[in-house]
């Protein structure tokens, strides 16, 4: 029996005359009447037998519950039960087509029983359709009964019993359309099987719908009750803007499946450019508080021991997301091979074989639904994939943070923020983008069998080489794929190594330009690209190949086809051929507490004491706060802190925000609790010298404050917060002599009198005014108690003030002069500015203006991405020859695809069968067929090469370009900023644009050959092509007005999550011990949600235009179709039908992707626009001059001459230094002191040209340095910065960076900055580690390590800029008499807040307010009434004052 018969048979077996094969036996039982009936019956009659079993256990269990009405069994059997509920339209839909089902089904009933169809047929049928109308009845009443029950989720039953009538449906419109189209009707049956089809044509859309539903899960009933769930209590804490939420939240069922809710978005961007706040909000239920709550509600549980955590949290998660985009995969699948499979019924239609003169016509219908479903279900799974990558990176993203903020410092030290940076960037975008690539590994079995099926029945056994084919190419893309991944992986790896030292050298720049080690890093960063780029460069080749086999196999493959066809005698024609195509214990900083930092830990603080901790350098004064806090890995013992905690670092942590945002920290502004708190921490002079105030912005990482500003800024927030204990580490060391005091006095013994304080202090002056002293050496406590008790057991204790007492034996000696002639305060004027960064004009503390603003918006451009970005693009790496060869090379590719195909039509037309020679067709199909693969390979391999050059050329220009950028930049530009274009933007450049940039050109070369097919073959398409590519081009216009927008905010909203989280990781010890996790977790999902608001709408965008574009493609290749139909054979040939609609089947997909990749280039051509910005950043003065070199060795007698020396931050804005002259001579020493912002660091600044002078001009050794090269100059000056800084890598590493120097050198220089014992007390020696920032050094061993530089540097003159400020009075003298000896013969220039250091210097320099107030020895300065000697009086008297 034929399989067209078994379409029209009314019998439930197979035919006894043949033996059916195995696919015949399936096509009978999923397509012969018989059979299916007997499937849906089956579903339906299990279906009411659950029902029934669970109303009569029910029921049961009323009868047995003995009266108890309160019993679980009262409750319904659907669960759930609500108050004052509310039903959507989504509820009345599912309710509405039910009952449309029922009616229907009656309907049918009632037909058949009144037919005059044969007699036992008339029974079955007439029963079954009377069966599905009481199952449908059955339904409707339950969902009235889910009504009145309040159910919000569907049983399962019900959801599974809709899957499989969808099937099964499915089925039966399938019986339908073939019966339809090709297979004629006995008589007598005809009746039947027009109801049969119409009710199964009328049933697919219903039972479509009602598969959304059973996959939705949802009653669509809203429950008025007031408890909600647990997520919805966590996201109650942040709110947002319900009139400003997108249009998807609300929209209709109609809406979402066609995105008219994105038509006012798309028509505002149209309009004109898009802004950020145009944009719409997410959905209540895509905002990211809501995913972190839920991921964190399905992580597993301790006892379930899972392997992968992370993948099992986000399949429970998104398992239903995932569940429904499976769903759409196999209706796509399911309808992709309807053209193919119609192209032989068009060919026999147009060669006169047809069955009926309608059939033409039934064809076209059949295709255009299909090609609907196809595009529908397409742009809904791509939207939804893309909707649930979204998903899943705002999970992780805060996810990740919420880690961030409870990473141990050893943790945090192993992974470094650059590689975390990597994960919140990168890595998360890489997962998100696998979600369209998800269903792809379980799914291509399918699509592969169901192609090898449909060639089976063209070309029988022949297909076995098509299998062998698939299977070595399958074998090949497993194989190449595992290579990726390591390929993949090595690159990711050595990325995050290069994004370690680009975010390195973004935070400690100041300190690289001091000693001109830009050379040294760009080499140290190219070193990580290089090895970065050759993984990469693998990558890139490994997919250019896996491209190349993919596009040359369908070529290859036919070839071996054919021929096997062409042995085994199968009769190729026309549509043969185009089918086929208490601090207690011992505490350790590493987590597995091998090396104990802190051992025999015992101590007691009582309530409102004030202890001191001291100690010498390393000895674990700092490590003591980090255990209180819990910072430390707590080997043994135990902790008990009672009350809130306040944190003042040693190290500054400062937001970038204005100084009342630092000082706030979070808390509501009490105004007279606000200015007391300025006032008891000494800044109400800064704040009058700022231009705004307390509304001055600060830069990243308080660049544009001095040390002193930071340190009391940052105590002014743990003031505020009114803790009960407050650990303060060092806070004394940045700010000058009278600055402490008054500290000390207004603040720690003023506003704090009463709170328990922790006192890490250097300043043994204090200790006389405390409850208890410790005493801390080699991490353990070796004395505590009062001064006196102390000082008299003769320890270490007496050690340390003894140091004191001799470094202050000068200071008592200038201070005998007559007090009145001391006490002349060193005034700040109101008019003078900020010694940093002065901003403006007004002096007011009330609101911020525009000025006031140091970090500025974000410069973006607007409107298209201009042609000048895709030439720089496409000419930097070979010029014009190269695009030129890469186009004529695809021209020529596709050529020969369309020659092999006229071929193919040529030879298998009717005319040409008598003259079919089998050795010619296919010897001339397999050299076409190598051609191609040859031009496939030089035009894959060109396009690769091209963009692996110019990205390698796009990353040296930049780095160039921030290397060489003036101080000013990295002040004004957060390193996120810069981050991100050395992260996503480069990853864009690396991989995508080439990648996608392949694709483009081949597509809209594609699309040309189609045109060009179609319309040879059906003249009258070419009417439709003008439209059609009118519409498409303003389709794209229309598209690409907002979605290019997108995209640039896209990346400028991506920026402040990541300097959110680089700043958060940086201070995450003073946010744990302020307890404000929840508020800076808040800052963050904030942030994020403004960030993928940008991407959810750009991906909507692109379903929206995909969507309407696959939709033309689709109608005009119809049309064509049609055209074809309508044509006389005479002018159209079935091989050329054939023809036609194997390239026209792809015209609605390659048009669409040709205009999406075309878009999605321009988006990704922003990325080269970013990094182009960042590429001409206006340069800082010339490195080397070669006619200009100074004298090998210059500064050769270290003479200072500065001449009226001006200096201004930027033009328009006050003078930070006013006129400075003064004369040093070879080998002084001259100290530098002054109140807190008053210009001496930007002195030294000035000298190394960091801030080039506004006004005259600094002479050393009879040279002007503003003559000289940057590095010429800076090269030869020595310095020790405020803040000590150490880069990650090793001992030997950090005091020789550039490797000049031997390892005896080495040591000699450690020796002699107090270091040796440390550095060889470690295994490792030289070798030692030293992590991100040198957290595993103490602050004071940093600026030891950083004096040892210098030491080795030997540079004439040497500045040193509060460089002992870390480190305890014995060690300082130590130091102080080190310098005396060796750089005796050298200048020094040396700011001090410690009178001590400066008292035996050859000059003291007093700047005041910008200006060189005095300027002498320090014994004739102390002779007469002076502002030293004010200092000095200070200093001496500021303990006993106390």
């Amino acid at each position: 029996m034929s399989s067209e018969a078994w379409m029209t048979s009314l019998s439930c077996s197979p035919s006894k005359d043949a033996t059916p094969n195995f696919p015949q036996w399936l096509r009978f039982i999923f397509l012969s009447p018989c059979p299916q009936r007997a499937l849906l019956s089956v579903v339906d009659i299990l279906l009411l037998l659950t029902l029934f079993v669970f109303a009569l256990v029910k029921l049961c269990s009323r009868f047995t519950s003995n009266g108890n009405h309160n019993s679980e069994l009262d409750k319904p059997l659907i669960r759930n039960r609500r108050v004052s509920d509310r039903t959507t339209t989504w509820f009345k839909l599912t309710l509405t087509a039910t009952a449309v089902w029922t009616i229907l089904y009656t309907v049918a009933c009632v037909l058949v029983f009144t037919s005059s169809t044969v007699e036992p047929w008339k029974q079955v049928d007439g029963f079954f359709w009377l069966l599905q109308a009481i199952t449908q009845l059955v339904l409707a009443v339950l969902i009235v009964h889910e009504k009145r029950f309040g159910a919000v989720a569907h049983p399962l039953s019900l959801r599974i019993y809709w899957i499989a009538n969808f099937i099964v449906v499915s089925l039966f419109t399938a019986s339908g359309a073939i019966r339809l189209v090709s297979v004629e009707v006995e008589e007598g049956k005809h009746f039947s099987f027009m109801v049969d089809d119409t009710v199964s044509f009328i049933s697919l859309p219903l039972s479509l719908f009602l598969l959304c539903v059973a996959v939705k899960g949802s009653t669509g009933i809203e429950s008025g009750e007031e408890t909600q769930p647990l997520i919805d209590e966590e996201t109650k804490l942040f709110e947002y803007d319900k009139s400003s939420v997108t249009g998807f939240a609300s929209a209709s069922a109609i809406s979402k499946a066609f995105w008219i809710w994105i038509n006012p978005l798309l028509s505002k961007g149209y309009a004109s450019p898009l802004k950020i706040d145009d944009i719409p909000s997410l959905s209540p239920q895509h905002r990211a508080e809501r995913m972190s709550v839920l991921f964190e509600t399905k992580w597993p549980k301790s006892d379930e021991r899972s392997k992968h955590p992370v993948r099992t949290t986000l399949v429970r998660c998104f398992w239903k997301q995932i569940a429904f985009t499976a769903f759409l995969a196999v209706i796509r699948l399911s309808v992709m091979f309807v053209g193919p499979v119609l192209i032989q019924s068009f060919v026999d239609f147009t060669a006169g074989k047809g069955s009926s003169v309608y059939e033409g016509y039934y064809l076209v219908l059949i295709l255009l639904c299909s090609k609907f479903v196809e595009v529908l279900t397409t742009h809904h799974f791509n939207f939804n994939s893309q909707k649930l990558g979204m998903l899943i990176r705002c999970t992780l993203i805060t996810s990740l943070y919420k880690k961030g903020l409870r990473l141990s410092c050893s943790a945090r030290q192993d992974h470094g923020v650059g590689p975390i940076v990597n994960y919140m960037a990168v890595d998360t975008q890489q997962l998100s983008d696998m979600m369209l690539q998800l269903h792809a590994v379980w799914m291509m079995p399918f699509q592969v069998g169901i192609g090898l099926l449909l060639l089976y029945n063209c070309l029988g056994a022949s297909v076995v080489t098509a299998l062998i084919g698939l299977l070595c190419v399958l074998a090949f893309i497993v194989v190449a794929t595992r290579k990726n991944k390591r390929y993949q992986f090595n690159a990711m790896m050595n990325r995050d190594s290069r994004m370690k030292a680009v975010n390195e050298m973004l935070n400690y720049m100041r300190v690289i330009k001091f000693q001109a080690w830009e050379d040294h890093f760009n080499g140290r960063i190219l070193g990580f690209r290089e090895s970065e780029f050759g993984w990469l460069s693998k990558f890139m080749y490994s997919i250019c190949g896996n491209i190349i086999v993919l596009w040359s196999t369908p070529m290859l493959i036919s070839t071996f086809t054919f021929a096997t066809a062409i042995w085994l005698g199968v009769p190729l024609d026309a549509g043969t051929v185009f089918t086929t195509t208490t601090v207690d214990g011992a505490f350790s900083w590493d987590d597995d507490g091998q090396v104990q930092d802190l051992k025999d830990i015992n101590l007691e603080i009582n309530k409102g004491e004030l202890t001191a901790i001291v100690g010498t350098v390393g000895s674990g004064k700092s490590s003591l706060l980090a255990s209180i806090l819990g910072e430390m890995h707590k080997i043994s013992g135990k902790i008990q802190v009672c009350g809130s905690t306040a944190y003042v670092a040693q190290t500054s942590w400062i937001q970038n925000g204005t100084i009342e945002e630092n000082i706030l920290f979070g808390l509501p502004m009490n105004r007279q609790k606000y200015n007391e708190v300025v006032r008891v921490c000494c800044l109400e002079k800064d704040l009058e010298m700022m231009e705004y105030g307390d509304q001055t912005e600060i830069g990243e990482r308080g660049i544009n404050l001095s040390g002193g500003q930071k340190q009391r800024i940052q105590l002014a927030r743990a003031v505020y917060q009114d803790a009960d204990i407050y650990l303060l580490d060092d806070v004394f060391s940045a700010v000058d002599a009278h600055t402490g005091t008054e500290i000390f006095k207004e603040c720690v013994r003023g506003s704090l009198k009463g709170k328990t304080i922790i006192l890490v202090t250097h300043q043994v002056d204090f200790l006389h005014n405390v409850d208890l002293i410790v005493v801390m050496k080699d991490g353990t406590i070796v004395q505590s108690g009062k001064y006196d008790d102390l000082l008299d057991s003769g320890l270490d204790f007496s050690a340390l003030v003894a140091a004191h007492e001799t470094s202050m034996e000068l200071v008592e000696q200038g201070a005998v002069m007559p007090g009145e002639n001391l006490n002349i305060p060193l005034k700040s004027p109101k008019e003078t500015s900020n010694n940093r960064e002065p901003n403006g004009e007004s002096n007011s503390l009330g609101q911020p203006k525009e000025g006031s603003k140091l970090i500025k918006e974000e410069e973006r451009e607007t409107g298209k991405v201009s042609l000048h970005v895709y030439k720089l693009y496409c000419t930097e790496a070979f010029g014009w020859w190269g695009i030129t060869g890469i186009i004529f090379l695809s021209v020529l590719w596709q050529a020969s695809m369309m020659a092999s195909d006229y071929w193919l039509a040529y030879e298998t037309s009717e005319e040409r069968a008598q003259f079919f020679d089998p050795s010619v067709f296919i010897s001339i199909y397999a050299i076409i067929g190598v051609v191609s693969v040859v031009l496939i390979v030089l035009r894959s391999y060109s396009v690769t090469i091209l963009g692996l050059k110019t990205a390698q050329i796009f990353f040296s220009q930049i780095l160039h370009s921030i290397l060489h950028a003036p101080m000013s930049f990295f002040d004004t530009t957060p390193s996120g900023r810069i981050l991100s274009r050395a992260s996503t933007d480069q990853t864009n450049v690396d991989i995508f644009i080439p990648l996608f940039f392949n694709f483009v050109v081949a597509m809209y070369i594609t699309v040309v050959s189609i045109f060009i097919i179609t319309c040879q073959n059906s003249w009258p398409t070419a009417f439709l092509l003008i439209p059609l590519a009118w519409l498409n081009i303003w389709y794209r216009g229309y598209f690409l007005a907002s979605s290019r927008e997108l995209t640039r905010l896209d990346s400028i909203t991506k920026a402040p999550v990541i300097h959110h989280f680089s700043e958060s990781i940086s201070g995450v010890m003073t946010i744990r011990a302020f307890r404000k996790q929840k508020e800076f977790c808040a800052e963050n999902v904030k942030r994020v949600n403004a960030n993928l608001r940008m991407d959810f709408h750009n991906f909507s965008s692109n379903a929206w235009l995909g969507f309407r574009l696959e939709l033309l493609g689709s109608l005009v290749f119809c049309c064509s179709a049609m055209f074809m139909i309508m044509l006389p054979s005479s002018i159209i040939k079935p091989e050329n039908v054939g023809l036609s609609l194997s390239y026209g089947l792809s015209l609605n997909s390659v048009m669409f992707w040709a205009i999406y990749m075309s878009c999605f280039i321009e988006n990704k051509m922003v990325s080269v626009e970013r990094i182009k910005q960042f590429t001409n950043i206006p340069s800082e003065a010339t490195w080397n001059i070669k006619d200009r070199l100074p004298p090998s060795n210059w500064p050769g007698q270290g003479h200072v001459d500065i001449k009226d020396l001006q200096v201004r931050y930027r033009p328009n804005t006050p003078l930070v230094l006013k006129g400075i002259t003064l004369s040093i001579d070879g080998g002084e020493k001259i100290g530098v002191v002054g109140r807190t912002g008053s210009g001496k660091s930007t002195l030294i600044q000035v000298f190394f040209r960091l801030v080039e002078p506004s006004g005259g001009k600094i002479i050393i050794d009879g040279i002007d340095i503003s003559a000289l090269g940057l590095h010429d100059l800076r090269s030869r000056f020595g310095i020790i910065p405020q803040e000590p800084v150490l880069f990650e890598g090793t001992v030997r590493s950090n005091i020789d960076p550039t490797r000049q120097y031997t390892d005896e050198e080495i040591w000699k220089s450690l020796e002699r900055c107090q270091l040796k014992d440390s550095v060889a007390s470690k295994p490792e020696k030289l070798d030692a580690s030293v992590v991100d920032n040198g957290d595993n050094w103490s602050v004071g061993q940093r600026q030891l390590l950083c004096l040892g530089r210098v030491m080795l540097k030997q540079s004439r003159l040497l500045f040193m800029d509060e460089a002992t400020a870390s480190v305890d009075s014995q060690t300082d003298a130590i130091i102080q008499r080190i310098i005396r000896e060796d750089f005796a013969a050298r200048t020094i220039i040396s700011i001090a807040h410690r009178i001590p250091t400066v008292m035996d210097c050859d000059r003291v320099l007093v700047i005041d307010a910008g200006r060189a107030k005095e300027f002498d020895k320090p014994s004739n300065l102390l002779q007469r009434q002076s502002l030293f000697g004010a200092l000095v009086q200070e200093y001496a008297n500021r303990s006993s004052g106390l």
